[in-house]
């Protein structure tokens, strides 16, 4: 049985989405019961005690749409998109995506990555986004990184 892939057919096919998001000029179909199975905040949007009995239309603020386009293949699939190395912006984007909706385990995979990723230009928004979604497998990174960074540039004494 090939669940994942079996998903990702549904993702890809329309029958039965019966929920559509708008995001930033693009819409996306889903189906709600997927959703509500894999996040805590899509099932209290959809299902939960303020959510309207019809809602067909969502729109989303604050996510780039090819965002939230991985982030949904990855609530049908459990794995991110195959599509080269993603970068540390886009990893950043969805660790915040991931906290938003309450996806744990995108949340980590993100921060495993982002803590690879650590360098120059992207240590103070990863320790911003450390603080932020509390992630502390990235701050200690972090905090790693600056440590290592300063014990390099100290002057020796001789």
């Amino acid at each position: 049985m090939d669940l994942p892939g079996d998903l990702e057919g549904m993702l890809r096919g329309e029958r039965g989405m019966d929920v559509t998001f708008k995001v930033g000029g693009q819409e996306y179909r889903a189906h709600r019961f997927v959703l509500a199975a894999r996040s805590p905040v899509f099932s209290a949007m959809l299902f939960g005690p303020m959510a309207e009995k019809d809602m067909r239309c969502l729109d989303i603020a604050d996510m780039h749409p090819l965002i939230f386009k991985k982030m949904l293949h990855y609530i049908y699939t459990g794995s991110l998109p195959k599509c080269g190395a993603y970068s540390a912006a886009e990893m950043q984007h969805l660790l915040v995506a991931a906290d938003r909706y309450g996806l744990e385990t995108l949340k980590l995979g993100c921060e495993d990555e982002l803590c690879e990723k650590l360098d120059a230009k992207t240590i103070t928004t990863s320790m911003k986004l450390a603080d932020q979604h509390g992630c502390k497998r990235l701050k200690d990174a972090c905090l790693e990184f600056v440590s290592k960074g300063r014990r390099r540039l100290r002057p020796r004494v001789v």
